[in-house]
């Protein structure tokens, strides 16, 4: 064979060196339009930094939105806290008043009961005393039946025939005032029999009347001292239930506050270009604070069968109304651990929070996320679709330790 002149070999090596260059030039134009420097030889491990930049900036303005999420619950929460202090301060005077009031109250109770014992000793002295009027009655009784008898035996004109069987002036005399004597006794007696049998009926009517003032006293004591035990009480459980409560909103606040400091070491990491895990926030405690996944009135309620023909199952979620293709937020940081239809449910998402805690979002027209997607709060899920046989709605269901809680309970208040 016969060798290509040198020149030529020259021209053909200078022609593959352009190309080469041409190449290696188009590369690093491209690289460097891609991070937005100008293409340089010298700047490799600069433009892999680069390029990893974007995610690192994602991160970490995903990081401070947690971390800012998180700071204003701790200041809700140490609010609330803050609020329950002052509850309780307030239920600790009302107790020692509710104290004072039921010390009264039993002093009340005790001096009815000893009023009612010396009712009840007056009661018997009266009966005492009944008793022996009755006894003197009695004894009355057969004089005053031998005077009425005696009467009945002379008839009208007895003490007459007294009086004029007399044989002289002197025995007139005598017999004359023996029968004024007779009759004054009798009277007396009559009247003394009225008189006691008057007494008697007074004495008795007086002795109701105060056994029933010292009955009706003693009740009305006895039931402001009920009242002042149930107030007490009640104000009692309230301030324990206080207590839980500022205890729970303790415990919430120090799980956040660990939250708080892992995503600042987080930032500080994401600020020194290293890499880093995600932080868990827990859920506990934003209940009664998580946004709305998308805005609506409750169509069914937590617990309750929709009404729906042929659908008499109760809920363990809620429907939402909203317009269809209304966008779905997740309403707390997590996974996405289902992203699947579901029987009953049509397109299905579920978000596992950690600390065995999900929410669960249904009826859903198209899904955005993956399973296995990290999400935050506000994360786009999907869009609303249709309730089986219904209107559009979204199915939103909270699960904690293995059960359904109502939903409600945990987002904030819609107003």
């Amino acid at each position: 064979m016969t060798a290509a002149p040198t020149g030529h070999r020259d021209a053909e090596t200078q022609r593959l060196i352009k190309i080469l260059r041409a190449s290696v030039s188009l590369w690093l134009v491209l690289i460097g339009f891609a991070i937005g420097a100008a293409p340089t030889a010298s700047t490799p491990a600069r433009t892999l930094r680069a390029l990893g930049a974007p995610a690192q900036d994602a991160d970490r303005a995903r990081t401070e939105a947690q971390a800012r999420r998180v700071d204003d619950r701790i200041r809700a929460l140490q609010g609330e806290a803050d609020r329950l202090a002052g509850e309780a301060r307030t239920l600790l005077g009302e107790l020692r008043t509710l104290e004072i009031e039921q010390q009264l109250q039993i002093e009340r109770v005790s001096e009815a009961q000893a009023a009612v014992e010396r009712g009840r000793a007056a009661v018997d002295e009266a009966d005492a005393r009944l008793e022996a009027l009755e006894q003197q009655r009695l004894a009355q009784l057969p004089d005053l039946k031998a005077q009425l008898v005696d009467i009945y035996k002379r008839g009208r004109t007895g003490y007459t025939k007294l009086l004029f069987g007399t044989t002289s002036v002197r025995e007139f005399g005598r017999a004359l005032r023996a029968v004024a004597a007779l009759m004054r006794i009798n009277e007396g007696r009559v009247a003394e029999h009225r008189r006691t049998l008057d007494e008697l009926r007074r004495e008795r009517a007086a002795i109701e009347e105060e056994l029933r003032a010292l009955e009706a006293h003693d009740a009305d004591a006895r039931r402001a001292r009920a009242a002042a035990d149930r107030a007490l009480a009640a104000r009692a459980r309230l301030l324990a239930q206080i207590d839980s409560r500022r205890d729970l909103t303790a415990q919430l606040a120090g799980e956040l506050q660990l939250a708080h400091d892992r995503l600042q070491q987080q930032l500080a990491a994401l600020a020194g270009g290293r890499a880093v895990e995600p932080v868990a926030v827990p859920v506990a405690p934003f209940r009664g604070a998580l946004e709305w996944p998308v805005p609506g009135r409750v169509l069914v309620p937590f617990g309750k069968a929709p009404g729906r023909p042929g659908d008499n199952s109760a809920r363990n979620g809620i429907e939402i109304a909203a317009p269809a293709g209304t966008p779905v937020h997740a309403v707390h940081p997590g996974t996405v651990s289902y992203a699947e239809p579901f029987t009953g449910f049509g397109n299905l998402v579920i978000v596992d929070h950690g600390a065995n805690a999900y929410t669960v979002y249904g009826y859903l027209d198209t899904v955005a996320v993956p399973r296995g997607t990290p999400v935050d709060a506000g994360t786009e899920l999907g869009r609303v679709g249709s309730a089986p046989a219904g209107p559009p709605a979204l199915y939103f269901e909270v699960r904690v330790d293995g059960r359904s809680v109502d939903p409600i309970q945990w987002l904030r208040p819609n107003r």
